[in-house]
């Protein structure tokens, strides 16, 4: 029996389905990965219904699935070998930590497609929007990641591979940041210098436990407020400061506070964060992730005007 497809939706202040066709999965029962019987195998309860989970920019598999005792819990399954090692790694850091700002970590199955299953959070806030209080509670829940000592063998964040390109690779290749007209060649020109300094001098190494993805499609708040951070495949140790960079510029986008009336004297970091999208924005989309330039198209318009603020340069133009 086919499966209708669960169109997706402008959610969480992201692009989702909608706004990219092309992202949209569309699975039969035939080729699901996290079949009944397997989410049997892991939690030992058969389940009785399960609806898509619409929300993520990976091809992984998402559900919220509801047994007959009244639980219901979140599952994940990779589909293809990336979103394997992606799991694998989210699931090592559940399984070492086991705290209160992460779902709590229900099972798990390893094999050639892995499944993750979770505490279900849709019950959860997630935002926008966003409050003085909602803001307060992620730096409290990004302070308390960065006091837990962090698994043994996670990469640095220098070191990790995620955040290597930046405004030298744009040196290298303006053409795509270009492509997406929001800043000129002539722009581009005055700023470049100062941006690769002041970004090639952000300190991204430290000894705390980073998440390096923070975003609110990956943040929710508990009935007490407190926030709960997902998806922890990037986690690595690093400045804690990096963390709350890379947060802010999404922060902004949806109608929270600028960033440097959250990160003082931040210029460094502003440069980074930018460069990162800058260099990213304006190419081809993700295979299997189409969603994402958009994304990081949107967190630079928000990120290059804060780093061109701290570091007094002229404000982005395409003129």
């Amino acid at each position: 029996m086919g499966m209708a497809f669960v169109e997706g939706r402008w959610l969480y202040g992201h692009y989702l389905w909608h706004q990219c066709p092309s992202a949209a999965p569309s699975y039969s029962w035939a080729m699901t990965i996290a079949t009944d019987e397997r989410i049997e195998e892991i939690v030992g309860v058969r389940p009785v219904s399960r609806r898509r989970a619409e929300r993520g920019y990976t091809p992984a598999e998402r559900w919220v699935v509801e047994f007959d005792d009244g639980r219901s819990v979140f599952v994940k399954a990779a589909t293809d070998d990336q979103t394997a090692g992606w799991l694998r790694r989210e699931y090592r850091i559940y399984e070492a930590l086991h705290s209160s700002f992460m779902p709590t970590l229900i099972g798990w199955q390893d094999g050639e497609r892995p499944i993750l299953v979770l505490e279900d959070l849709s019950a959860a806030a997630w935002p926008p929007p966003w409050t003085d209080e909602r803001v307060a509670s992620v730096l409290e829940m990004l302070e308390a990641a960065a006091r837990t000592p962090a698994p043994a063998g996670l990469p640095h964040a220098s070191s990790s591979g995620f955040l290597e390109r930046g405004w030298h690779s744009v040196e290298d290749d303006p053409g795509p940041l270009l492509s997406t007209g929001f800043v000129s060649e002539h722009w581009l020109e005055q700023t470049l210098t100062s941006l690769m300094a002041a970004a090639d001098a952000c300190e991204l190494d430290g000894s705390n436990l980073l998440h390096l993805d923070v975003r609110s499609d990956n943040i929710c708040f508990r009935a007490d407020g407190s926030a709960v951070l997902v998806d922890w495949n990037l986690a690595v140790v690093g400045s804690p400061r990096l963390d709350i960079a890379c947060w802010l510029p999404s922060l902004a986008s949806e109608g929270g506070p600028l960033p440097e009336s959250v990160l003082r004297d931040a210029g460094r970091e502003a440069a980074f964060v930018s460069g990162f999208f800058a260099a990213r924005a304006g190419h081809p989309p993700v295979p299997g992730a189409p969603a994402i330039r958009p994304l990081q198209l949107e967190q630079l318009r928000h990120a290059l005007p804060w780093a061109c603020r701290e570091l007094g340069l002229p404000p982005p133009s395409a003129a």
